[in-house]
């Protein structure tokens, strides 16, 4: 029988691994100068926590966990008549896998509000899982590196959030653009439209124009019952030109009669007034265009792109004020981003911008000779791990050439030789695999040099 996985997840070997921690760490390094907290939820959720939290679109791409047992016991006879999943589903499944990290951090706060200190700032680096179709950048398990701040409504936080999204692709090299818009604006614009009630397909349809273009997005508004004027109204509200300033003054004078608009023009304001005293390497820039089709977003929302591949959104996120409410506490605001792991992982790879060796790779190989020559070199070995420096002795005392093959093929830096001749002189060989250079050196000499010198 052939081995397989599910499609839309992989496996990741030691090589992917290095560089996937390498993200993760750079990303958790950021957010632990922001302050923020980390945290862990269970994989699944009960169902009941996930539904109706991301749209109608997002509850068909929860995968469902079946109950233990004899699931079918408990469902009527008549629900096996209609030949319907989705009549029977309720009584055969209670849980689910998480889609995201932000409805369980939710169900999470609620649940240990009385423990934690408001305004709590946490992050969260765990897997997702969604039953989307497959595809270049898009996959069905997935990572998700979460920061988020509830109990707060200052736009402070949305600034120091952009702050966070700088620095992190400052420090991995990766050129991008952020991309911010206001879901109060965009109700503004339904409003005025005289379309508030389909507020939810307007944003989703918007929210593809990158993707499918503004005919497609015109064809689905139509086709989800948005009036032909209505539409033709909206296309040059989200087609204005000009900079921030220039959209956000135009926007002021469209949306006159929406105070809701008002509002998130307001807020938008206050966000870049903010961000045009920070000095940022990524662009950042207001679109219109920008909706995020979670229905869980109430005011400022975010999107980065990276400028030197085409991928979709590395990062997105927004500010939620009613996520809480929905498991029992209201007026707790929230905002948060998420950084995408996976399609992070493909920039860099596609940007050559992973650094060429890693923190967590073997940096020295001990050639083993033979047991006289095992104890001679365990005391260093054992010296050199307590100084932090990855280090391993080959477990048998093999061929040379096998054991050259297998620094090689492991792309490890240097090799240490210890024989008769080093023994004698209480020295070691020190063999630069790059360079081919070798040099004798005390076990003191060695330490130094393997410390000192730097990570490529």
């Amino acid at each position: 029988m052939q081995t397989s996985i599910p499609k839309g997840t992989r496996d990741f070997g030691p090589a992917e691994m290095s560089r996937r921690n390498y993200i993760f760490e750079t990303i958790k390094s950021v957010f632990r100068l922001y302050g923020f907290q980390p945290i862990e939820t269970p994989a699944m959720e009960n169902l009941s926590t996930l539904l109706g939290k991301y749209g109608e679109e997002g509850d068909k791409l929860l995968f469902r966990i079946l109950n233990s047992g004899d699931f079918l016991t408990n469902v009527p006879d008549d629900k096996f008549q209609e030949r319907a999943s989705g009549s029977f589903a309720p009584f055969i499944s209670e849980k689910g896998l998480r889609y995201d990290l932000t409805v369980p951090f939710a169900r999470f706060v609620v649940q240990h509000r009385n423990e934690l200190v408001f305004p709590f700032r946490r992050f969260q680096v765990q897997t997702v899982w969604r039953a989307d179709r497959p595809q270049k950048g898009r996959y069905r398990e997935f990572y998700q590196c979460d920061a988020d701040v509830i109990g707060s409504d200052s736009l402070l936080n949305e600034a120091e959030l952009v702050q966070i999204i700088d620095q992190v692709f400052r420090r991995l090299n990766v050129r991008t653009v952020v991309k911010i818009n206001n879901r109060k604006v965009l109700a503004g614009i339904a409003e005025i439209l005289g379309q508030a009630d389909r507020i939810t397909d307007i944003t989703v349809a918007i929210d593809k124009m990158d993707k499918i273009g503004l005919e497609k997005v015109k064809e689905e508004l139509l086709q989800k019952g948005v009036s032909a004027a209505a539409i033709d109204k909206l296309q040059p509200i989200l087609l204005l030109e000009g900079d921030t300033t220039q959209k956000l003054a135009s926007l002021r004078s469209i949306l006159a009669a929406s105070e809701v608009g008002q509002k998130g023009i307001d807020e938008l304001q206050t966000l870049f007034d903010y961000v045009a005293t920070f000095d940022l390497n990524t662009e950042v820039e207001l679109d219109l265009t920008l909706a995020r089709g979670l229905n869980y977003y109430t005011g400022a929302i975010f999107e980065v792109k990276a400028k030197d591949m085409a991928i979709g959104s590395i990062c997105g996120g927004g500010r939620y004020d009613d996520l809480t409410g929905i498991f029992g506490l209201p007026g707790v605001s929230g905002v948060g981003i998420s950084f995408g792991a996976e399609r992070i992982y493909d920039v860099l790879l596609h940007l050559d911008g992973f650094p060429k060796e890693s923190l967590e790779s073997t940096r020295a190989l001990f050639v083993n000779f033979g047991k006289a020559e095992e104890a001679y070199i365990l005391p260093v070995l054992y010296r050199l791990r307590n100084h932090g420096i990855n280090a391993e002795i080959y477990p048998e005392a093999d061929k040379m050439k096998k054991q050259m093959n297998y620094a090689n093929r492991k792309e490890i830096p240097f090799v240490v030789l210890a024989g008769a001749n080093e023994m004698q002189e209480n020295k070691f060989t020190l063999k630069n695999m790059s360079s081919g250079e070798q040099q004798l050196v005390s076990s003191e000499e060695l330490i130094k040099i393997l410390s000192r010198h730097e990570v490529i």
